[in-house]
């Protein structure tokens, strides 16, 4: 038997393409697909290779649920922060902190503010030292890095979203981080 790029198909193919055509459903007004017959001219393969083809061809387990996505503060809350009219709950500077402090911080502070029931907290980052930077224009590692770490797996469990802090909190020398509410598993 060939396939339409005019390989030889082999018996693990055919029993793959067998599996296949069994689990799919047709199209309302269409006949299944009956699976071609196999000639004998196929080029026959070891025994022990065919299971593992028809095994990679079963479903597979469901795997665990990504990291939530990340959404904007929304324009009202926004507002509300601009105008003074909603508080920052919390607060953590990172100024002076090497990266991996400054990363270890960031984690251990929005864990606690989410035990605490925070909303709100702003992460101050600085926007970094006003000597130009040696690689490239870009100044202030911390100011990069937030961000970037805020957005990964094990930061987005806590955080809901984040945005740059208005001139009054700091400006685009921090960020204001929305906390996920911490969900209570009762008895």
């Amino acid at each position: 038997m060939r396939s339409r790029r005019g390989k030889t198909l082999t018996e693990t193919d055919i029993a793959l393409w067998r599996q296949v055509a069994r689990s799919v459903k047709p199209l309302p007004g269409r006949a299944p697909i009956e699976p071609e017959p196999v000639p004998e001219q196929a080029v026959p393969v070891p025994a022990e290779t065919a299971p593992r083809a028809v095994a990679a061809a079963l479903p597979v387990k469901a795997t665990p649920p990504s990291a939530p996505p990340l959404a904007p503060i929304e324009r009202r809350l926004r507002t509300q922060l601009r105008r003074g009219q909603q508080s920052v709950d919390a607060s953590i500077d990172l100024h002076g902190l090497r990266q991996d402090e400054a990363h270890l911080a960031l984690h251990a502070f929005l864990r606690r503010e989410q035990r605490r029931g925070c909303r709100i907290a702003l992460v101050v980052t600085g926007k970094g030292a006003l000597a130009p930077a040696l690689f490239g224009d870009e100044r202030g590692v911390l100011r990069r890095m937030v961000p970037h770490w805020l957005r990964l797996p094990d930061l987005r469990t806590l955080v809901l979203g984040f945005e740059e802090a208005e001139q009054r909190h700091g400006g685009s020398g921090a960020l204001y981080v929305r906390l996920r509410r911490l969900r209570e598993h009762g008895p």
